[in-house]
C-alpha cells in the first residue's frame, strides 16, 4: 500500500473548541515519507514544528492533544485525525495559526470533504498496516472503562457509552470501517457536553468557543440544540469517530477489532501507546 498526501493546498478557518479564537491554517502536500507534521505559524521563539506521534500526547482528559519537546501545543486534533485515516493520508505538512485545531461544526465531515475536493496524490514510499496478532488489552476497573485491539482482518470497531444521565444512558454501535461507511454513518455526528458541564468548564478556560452550532449540549431531558440529533444515536458514533483518530496517532493503518466500553481520549491513548511499543 502506497503512502498518500493531498494533490492540492487547502486552507481552512474557524473557531478553536476550548480557547474560542481564530484559528486558520494550511494543509500542505509533500513530495516524500514526513508522516503528519504541523507548524505553528504564531510561535516564532522557539522550535514551532510538533510531529503527531503517540510519544508526543499530554493532557488527554478533554482532547487529544500533542506537544514538541519546547512544550509548543497543539489541541484538539482527534476529529482532524479521524478524516486523515479514513482519506488514507499518510504524510501532510500543516501550518497553523493558533494552538487548537478548528472545531468547525463539531464533526469531521468538513475535513474529509475539503481532502477529497483537494485530492490524494500517492508517493513512492510504501506502508504497511499494523496487523494485530494477538489481544491487547487496556482497562480500568474502577472506572469501568475498557478498550481492546483484537485480531482482525480489516478495520472493525464497536462501541458502548454508559451515561448515569436522565436522557442520555446506554447506546451501542459497530462499524465496519472503510471510507464510504464511515462518511455515511460517522463523520457527521457531533461532540457532545452535558449542560451541567459547561459553566465548569469555561471557569477553566476550556470550551470558550463552544456553542450550539459546534456541538451538542445535552439537557436534562435531551438535546438543547434547535435541529436536534443528527442520528438517534449520535452520541456513540462521535465515540467513534474520536477513537478512530485517536489509533491514527499511530500513524499507519491497523488492521484489528477494537472493542471499546465507556473509553475515551486518556484510555484510548493507552491502547495506541501499548500498541506503538509491541509493533512499531
Amino acid at each position: 500500500m502506497k503512502r498518500k498526501t493531498i494533490k492540492n493546498i487547502i486552507e481552512i478557518s474557524g473557531i478553536g473548541l476550548h480557547k474560542g479564537k481564530e484559528i486558520k491554517m494550511k494543509l500542505k502536500p509533500v513530495s516524500q515519507e514526513t508522516g503528519i507534521v504541523f507548524k505553528r505559524m504564531d510561535v516564532t521563539d522557539k522550535n514551532n514544528i510538533v510531529k503527531v506521534a503517540y510519544k508526543n500526547l499530554f493532557d488527554l482528559e478533554r482532547g487529544t492533544n500533542i506537544q514538541n519537546e519546547d512544550g509548543v501545543k497543539l489541541h484538539t486534533i482527534e476529529h482532524f485525525m479521524s478524516a486523515l485515516s479514513v482519506c488514507g493520508i499518510t504524510d501532510i505538512f500543516v501550518e497553523i495559526e493558533g494552538n487548537e485545531m478548528p472545531i468547525l461544526d463539531g464533526s469531521s465531515i468538513q475535513f474529509v470533504e475539503k481532502i477529497e475536493s483537494a485530492g490524494t496524490s500517492e508517493l513512492d514510499e510504501e506502508i504497511e498496516p499494523v496487523v494485530i496478532k494477538e489481544p491487547v488489552v487496556f482497562s480500568d476497573e474502577k472506572a469501568g472503562k475498557y478498550v481492546m485491539a483484537l485480531p482482525y482482518d480489516g478495520f472493525k470497531i464497536s462501541y458502548t457509552i454508559d451515561f448515569n444521565h436522565s436522557f442520555l444512558k446506554s447506546q451501542y454501535y459497530e462499524l465496519e470501517v472503510n471510507f464510504e461507511n464511515y462518511v455515511e454513518n460517522i463523520a457527521k455526528c457531533r461532540t457532545f457536553a452535558f449542560d451541567y458541564e459547561i459553566d465548569f468548564l469555561k471557569k477553566n478556560n476550556l470550551a470558550l468557543g463552544g456553542s450550539l452550532e459546534n456541538a451538542v449540549v445535552v439537557g436534562a431531558d435531551g438535546p438543547l440544540n434547535p435541529e436536534g440529533l443528527r442520528y438517534s444515536d449520535e452520541f456513540v458514533r462521535h465515540k467513534i469517530l474520536d477513537i478512530i483518530g485517536d489509533l491514527y496517532v499511530l500513524g499507519t493503518p491497523i488492521k484489528a477489532h477494537i472493542i471499546a466500553i465507556k473509553a475515551g481520549h486518556f484510555v484510548n491513548s493507552q491502547l495506541t501507546g501499548m500498541i506503538a511499543k509491541k509493533y512499531l
